[in-house]
């Protein structure tokens, strides 16, 4: 037999292992997990429990559809996808040659409305000329026969010549009344109004100013400023009215629809700041926000075939609530965004004082524009221009010449 020792395997060296080392080594491991659970209370108490996150959130923004108030058929497009146009920018222009002859109808009809009604200013003074003659006449006639009839008792004037004479008196007091009659149906068509107020002339400058501002509108304007996209038209396609033509994005201002679980609004309240980061930009870029209001329903129930939870099996599924977040506009001028980027939400909820629900009604617009005030405008001053050369020409009155 060998005297060779034996050599220790790795099982009777841990089992050589003296316990107090052991001990020692278990002791250690649980405090390096109580120490990690007391990191994790602690992060808990003072960060996680006073925010709520998500990813599940989404840029939008206004969505302005451009389309004709008139029809047309499209002879000009002034913007395409992906440039910059301004508020009150033409986009597309229409053929107008129909509204040109409309609108040199219009403009006929409004002449001639005004110089109809200077005619009937003049019957007024016509009649009333008409009147003082025959109020001459009576007087004459009466006259006459004041210093015939004593003359008829002396027999230096005949019966006849006598019957004749009162018959002029009675035949002029009846031209005379006729006379009135004629003079108060002219002043009944323009009393109380001068040329440009008559009736007749406004019916007719209404029609005008129709005509004009359909001219007008033969040029499709930019309602705001901001991105052209999703565009349709095509040049000699005709449209319809409220057909759309393209879209304009005003990314100047957008915001987050971040749905949160609705197991995590219920200390959400309006006001309360919120932090952003988009895949876009990466986390190096933060964007600074405020919640602006918390959704008036999930979108299950908007949805265009909303759940019918009552019949069939039940499956309970944790819904979400659309929370909009207000950008701060610096932070966009600085890192634009677009339509439909996907964005990190961290939610501030430390502060619980604000409404979970908007307390008073809006009192300003959420948008407006002002791009189509001119037309009403430049209708009225193309109509009052007419109105004065035609009413300047009816009554002979020459315009002061130009220096």
């Amino acid at each position: 037999m060998s005297d060779a020792p034996v050599s220790a395997s790795p099982s009777s060296e841990a089992a050589g292992t003296p316990p107090g080392r052991r001990r020692a080594m278990l002791l250690a491991l649980a405090g390096v997990f109580v120490l990690a659970g007391l990191v994790w209370l602690a992060l808990w108490i003072l960060v996680y429990s006073k925010r709520e996150t998500t990813d599940d959130a989404y840029v939008h923004g206004n969505q302005v559809n451009v389309a004709a108030a008139v029809p047309g058929t499209i002879v000009s497009i002034l913007a395409d996808d992906t440039q910059r146009v301004r508020a009150g920018q033409p986009l597309v222009r229409l053929d107008r040659t129909d509204a040109e002859l409309q609108l040199s109808s219009a403009r006929h009809a409004l002449q001639q409305a005004v110089r109809g009604v200077a005619a009937q200013f003049a019957k007024v003074s016509q009649a009333e000329a008409e009147v003082a003659a025959r109020r001459a006449q009576l007087a004459q006639a009466e006259d006459t026969l004041h210093r015939s009839a004593p003359l008829l008792g002396q027999r230096a004037v005949s019966a006849e010549q006598v019957t004749r004479l009162r018959n002029a008196v009675i035949a002029a007091r009846a031209a005379l009344d006729a006379a009135r009659q004629q003079e108060r149906a002219a002043r009944a068509a323009v009393q109380g109004t001068n040329i440009a107020d008559n009736p007749a002339v406004l019916r007719a400058r209404d029609a005008y100013r129709a005509a004009w501002i359909n001219l007008e509108r033969h040029t499709v304007l930019a309602p705001v400023t901001g991105y052209v996209a999703q565009r349709t038209a095509q040049l000699g396609q005709r449209i319809q009215p409220g057909q759309p033509l393209m879209q304009v994005i005003p990314l100047d201002h957008v915001w987050v629809d971040a749905n949160f679980k609705e197991t995590q609004l219920a200390d959400m309240r309006i006001g309360q700041p919120a932090t952003l980061t988009s895949d876009l930009y990466g986390g190096g870029v933060t964007f600074h926000g405020t919640v602006a209001g918390l959704g008036a329903g999930t979108g299950s129930v908007f949805a265009l075939l909303p759940p019918q939870n009552a019949s069939g099996n039940w499956i309970k599924v944790v819904q979400r609530l659309p929370v909009r977040i207000a950008i701060a506009p610096q932070d966009l001028r600085r890192h634009p965004l677009r339509l439909g980027l996907s964005m990190n939400v961290v939610v501030d909820i430390r502060d619980r004082n604000g409404p979970v629900l908007a307390q008073r009604p809006a009192h300003m617009p959420a948008a407006s524009t002002a791009v189509y005030a001119h037309e009403l405008a430049g209708a009225d001053a193309a109509a009052a221009a007419i109105i004065r050369a035609a009413e300047r020409a009816a009554t002979g009155v020459t315009a002061t010449p130009r220096a």
